[in-house]
């Protein structure tokens, strides 16, 4: 038995996902945004157009979050103990800068 470990763990996975969800959803308004979807503790915005990964990672810095996106995927696989507040930045920073949508 893992005494209760995966019965956590589960939970956080479920919270994380639940926050993901509930941070990500409103880029799915944006006009940049073709698609956002969560899977366990796993969320993906996916861009309309390949972004330029270097004005990305620059704004997310700037933010304060670390996030590498590739082609048109923001992905991003937070830790499982994972904060609820640092969650809240993380998807914060992410509307931000899909929002934004730095080309340069």
């Amino acid at each position: 038995a893992d005494g209760g470990r995966g019965d956590r763990r589960g939970a956080r996975v479920a919270r994380i996902g639940r926050e993901l969800r509930a941070g990500l959803e409103p880029c799915r308004a944006l006009p940049a945004v073709a698609d956002v979807r969560t899977l366990g503790a796993i969320g993906v915005v996916e861009l309309r157009e390949p972004v330029n990964v270097a004005a990305y990672q620059r704004e997310f810095v700037r933010r304060g979050v670390w996030v590498r996106p590739f082609g048109r995927l923001v992905y991003v696989m937070p830790p499982y103990v994972m904060e609820p507040a640092d969650l809240a930045t993380l998807t914060a920073a992410i509307g931000e800068v899909v929002q934004l949508n730095p080309r340069e």
